[in-house]
């Protein structure tokens, strides 16, 4: 076999774009994100969780690559459809709910361990957090080194708000429609909760923003995007996964 394919290089392997002998007898961490197609309010794309997880996964990889710690990283396509149905009175959602995504979840590493060492799902939406758990329990049961880390940002607003626009503004600014961003339903989200079990975020935003999207800014978003990337890169290096899967 050519030896160029296996001397290290300080950016990630990208999937979508290698040949099988470049993942062919190595330590490779597996960078997986996980995202959702469903709405973010009239300001935000459908796509906004896995354009975050797949930012982030993106970044923590090269950061982890270029410091040539902990064996080569790869980086997979995102899987872009979750368990979005709080979001299914809005056009465009696209759920496939929690036992689909733990099937698929689980298959996925099956199959990807047969030949990287780790998977890390680098996860953009909350709704998955269920399969996700679910999935990488059943996987470590089976002996398989799985875990995974939430793109999230401690007191941030739930949905479409603050967060989520100020970190747009800072990875993809051409696709948030500033004009059309209004504040929703700001309120606690443990608040929030019972209503929308029952009907869902309709049911406590008409426009489904929980938080304020006016308030965002770019700079905001690269504060926040370079703190997340820097803590997954951390989380990975160290892998110590909690109970639950959970990189700590």
């Amino acid at each position: 076999m050519n030896s160029a394919y296996h001397r290290r290089v300080a950016v990630p392997t990208v999937l979508s774009t290698a040949i099988s002998p470049e993942l062919a007898d190595e330590a490779i961490t597996l960078f997986t994100p996980l995202g959702s197609t469903e709405q973010h309010g009239p300001h935000l794309p459908l796509d906004t969780d896995t354009r975050i997880a797949s930012a982030v996964a993106t970044a923590a990889a090269r950061e982890l690559a270029a410091a040539a710690v902990g064996g080569r990283t790869a980086l997979a396509p995102a899987i872009a459809y979750g368990a979005s149905g709080e979001h299914q009175s809005f056009a465009g959602t696209i759920s496939i709910g929690t036992e689909a995504l733990r099937h698929l979840l689980v298959e996925y590493a099956r199959s990807a361990a047969q030949w990287c060492r780790r998977i890390v799902f680098v996860n953009g939406h909350g709704g998955n957090i269920e399969a996700t758990v679910s999935a990488v329990r059943l996987l470590r049961a089976e002996g398989r080194d799985i875990a995974w880390w939430p793109c999230a940002v401690e007191g941030g607003d739930a949905h479409a708000g603050h967060v989520e626009t100020s970190l747009l503004l800072h990875i993809s600014p051409d696709v948030v429609r500033r004009e059309e961003a209004l504040a929703g339903n700001s309120a606690p989200l443990r608040e929030l909760m019972a209503p929308m079990r029952a009907g869902g975020v309709a049911a406590v935003s008409a426009i489904g923003v929980l938080g304020d999207p006016t308030t965002a800014s770019s700079q905001d978003g690269a504060r926040m995007f370079a703190t997340m990337t820097r803590r997954c890169a951390d989380a990975v290096h160290r892998w110590t996964p909690d109970a639950d899967g959970r990189l700590v």
